[in-house]
């Protein structure tokens, strides 16, 4: 009788990973020749680069460093002290007014806003159009 020892040896699983081919820095908008894909095991980095294609760096990236999904953020449309058209909504009622922006953001970020008629600091919510938007959730 003939014995067939197998073993099996435990082995690397390698995964695709988004790393940075040149230096990018915060605040600009990636392109698909700011990036590469390698066959490596990085937690938590991006696998598809058009995940990233299109959205602004939130911190500086170094080339050959991972890209991770909390590094990017949908690219500003508001920049910092911009005047901003600042509206209330709560059910039919609209109160449109006009603010300055206390920091940068995209579409679908709160940001602070100084309402310029009251000198009052409120919290909003960017608009694809650059509106702010204050009140109870809709």
């Amino acid at each position: 009788m003939r014995w067939v020892w197998l073993m099996l040896l435990p082995t690397p699983v390698w995964a695709d990973a988004v790393v940075a081919t040149r230096m990018i820095r915060a605040q600009s908008v990636i392109e698909a020749a700011d990036m590469t894909v390698v066959e490596a095991d990085i937690p938590g980095a991006l696998t598809d680069p058009a995940a990233a294609v299109g959205q602004e760096a939130r911190v500086a990236i170094y080339p050959g460093r991972p890209i991770r999904p909390g590094d990017l953020g949908a690219p500003a449309i508001v920049e910092r002290n911009q005047i901003v058209p600042l509206t209330y909504r709560n059910g039919t009622l609209s109160i449109l007014t006009e603010g300055r922006a206390l920091a940068r953001g995209g579409v679908g970020d709160l940001i602070r806003v100084m309402n310029l008629a009251s000198r009052s600091t409120v919290t909003g919510l960017i608009g694809p159009d650059g509106t702010v938007v204050v009140g109870p959730p809709s």
